[in-house]
């Protein structure tokens, strides 16, 4: 049985992309409307951000809610499953290690949420190109 599971694991993690996803998508073709010229997946900076205006020193990581752990204290219960609850604390550490690290670096992180993009899509959108800009 645990080889199964492990293999239905890997086949679910092989399935997930981690770069350009949709909201990903949205957003680069949004930020782009508005004249906002950047970098995508940025190698050259802690976590590789999602958007990098490497002249600014500005960077915006965009979050998967599950996968990022958005209020993740609150539904971590629920998770049966080891192995997801490791995932995504390993995701969040990361997540507050390279913030910090760019943080230290000079650079001025945003972070965005996967369901601010899809419930305040425009007042997102305007959050981060004020930001960028």
């Amino acid at each position: 049985m645990d080889n199964v599971t492990k293999a239905t694991r890997s086949r679910i993690m092989a399935s997930i992309k981690s770069r350009n996803t949709s909201p990903e998508r949205k957003v680069f073709i949004e930020l782009k409307k508005h004249g906002v010229y950047f970098q995508r997946h940025y190698q050259n900076a802690a976590g590789s951000p999602d958007i990098a205006i490497p002249s600014k020193r500005r960077v915006v990581f965009i979050d998967g809610d599950f996968w990022h752990g958005f209020r993740y204290p609150a539904w971590k219960k629920r998770l049966k499953n080891k192995f997801w609850r490791d995932k995504i604390e390993r995701n969040r550490r990361r997540d507050k290690f390279c913030h910090r690290a760019l943080r230290n670096r000079g650079w001025l992180v945003m972070r965005v949420w996967e369901h601010q993009i899809s419930n305040n899509f425009n007042e997102t959108i305007n959050s981060i190109v004020t930001f960028l800009k």
